[in-house]
């Protein structure tokens, strides 16, 4: 006998070919548990053919698993905290892949389910919430081996790349090489422990599906302030993040701050901007000025420095409340002054004051290679708070629902069948004006409401 574990949120399986829906309802019968416990209010089941989706119906969120068993051909539910009685396995119909359903206690308040089957499946199982009257479901597919393996292209086209893309994090280690930044009273120097916090915050972002992080500088040199703007800018960046340590003369002052760029900053710097030569061939927020006359200029850059210090404050509000769950912050507000490493026109930027180097305790602390994880991890947990709400839709991190890479033989419609969406919807948050999708390209799927 062989053994194969699939996890809840294992890869998912690929859409079949075109099938019929057949709904058959079963026995609804009590779920005995306990009070903290689910019921099963209904199973429902559509026969697609060469694939069957099972719905259950709960009273609240559950923790499952489900894995394979081989010779004879089986699926086996483990649904935590619900004890059911009754007739599981008795529906009213027939399935082309299930032969029969059973059902045992598995331990005292968990219920194991069976599935006997016609051949070989491949499973996919999930939760989702209430949505449009319908409360908790547990939704398990379960898709025909042989199908698959027989699934011949509906349309062969070339390999393109995906038009998503992940979000470009910029990360600037302050200081460096001939500027030592702040020293400690040991004599640690700014410059190299914000970059050995930089260096973690990469690999932590790196690690992160949809996103990746780009260093200003990965070694101990020096970097002209606007030479990192520009080259941010050069990378494309979408976030930039500059780490620092703060240092004052009385060494009692202590905890983390967060600053972006003044208003009257941004006046000086949009100032400076228009005055340059060189401005015909810029480009703000994507928009070239060289065709624009001098107010246009003018508006179209104020109009980007606004969206951009708005969108700072946002991220630098969601680090400074992870910084403040590791350690003291400076004050309980995002500080805002004209660094000149901030005043990117368009691109969200943040300045992190990790601690006061000139305290001792502090500097300790920053010199601790498990509080500069911390602190990374803090910077990171703030940074996916911010794109929770702002990564737009060319963006894979952006949204919370499925991603769905295209193999040969989908079409818009198989698709949005096996996820229960409409074509309109998946048309909608991909940006789609056709139904034309290629093989390799990657869209996001909108939460699904259930069969």
């Amino acid at each position: 006998m062989k053994l194969r574990a699939f996890s809840s949120d294992g890869n998912r399986f690929r859409p079949g070919m075109s099938t019929l829906l057949v709904l058959l309802v079963l026995l609804v019968y009590p779920c005995l548990s306990s009070a903290s416990g689910s019921k099963i209010h209904g199973v429902r089941v559509a026969d697609r053919g060469e694939s069957t989706r099972v719905v259950f119906d709960l009273s609240a969120p559950v923790r499952h698993k489900v894995f394979i068993l081989d010779h004879p051909p089986r699926v086996v539910l483990d649904i935590e905290r619900c004890n059911a009685n009754g007739r599981l396995g008795s529906f009213l119909g027939s399935s082309t892949l299930l032969k029969s359903v059973r059902h045992a206690r598995k331990a005292p308040n968990d219920l194991r389910v069976v599935f006997d089957l016609h051949a070989a499946v491949s499973p996919k199982s999930w939760l989702l919430g209430p949505a449009d009257g319908k409360g908790h479901r547990l939704v398990l597919d379960l898709v025909s081996v042989a199908a698959r393996s027989r699934s011949k292209p509906v349309l062969t086209m070339p390999d393109v790349p995906s038009k998503h893309r992940d979000v470009i994090v910029a990360i600037d280690a302050g200081h460096g090489g001939k500027d030592p930044g702040a020293i400690g009273r040991r004599g640690t120097h700014e410059k190299v422990i914000v970059l050995s916090i930089a260096k973690r915050l990469k690999k932590l972002v790196d690690k992160e599906p949809g996103m990746r992080g780009v260093m200003i500088r990965n070694r101990d040199i020096y970097i002209p302030l606007r030479t990192r703007i520009r080259k941010a800018n050069r990378m494309n960046a979408d976030i930039f993040i500059s780490i620092h340590a703060d240092a004052a003369v009385n060494r009692n002052a202590r905890g983390s701050s967060v600053y972006v760029l003044s208003r009257r900053g941004a006046s000086s710097e949009a100032a400076r901007i228009l005055a340059q030569r060189e401005n015909s061939v810029d480009r703000i927020g994507g928009v070239s000025l060289e065709d624009k006359d001098k107010t246009l200029q003018s508006v179209l850059v104020d109009l980007s420095q606004t969206a951009t210090i708005d969108a700072s404050i946002d991220l630098a509000e969601d680090i400074l409340g992870e910084l403040r769950l590791i350690g003291n912050v400076l004050r309980n507000r995002v500080e805002q002054a004209g660094f000149a490493v901030l005043k990117s026109p368009d691109i969200p930027s943040v300045l992190v004051e990790t601690a006061f180097i000139s305290n001792p305790h502090e500097e300790r602390r920053l010199r601790s290679s498990s509080h500069q994880y911390k602190l990374a991890l803090a910077i990171l947990k703030g940074l996916r708070r911010y794109l929770k709400d702002h990564a737009h839709n060319g963006m894979l991190i952006a949204g919370n629902g499925s991603r769905h890479v295209i193999q040969r033989g989908e079409t818009l419609s198989i698709i949005a069948g096996y996820y229960q969406v409409s074509i309109g919807d998946i048309r909608r948050v991909n940006a789609l004006t056709s139904d034309i999708i290629h093989v390799g390209q990657v869209l996001v799927i909108p939460d699904s409401t259930g069969t």
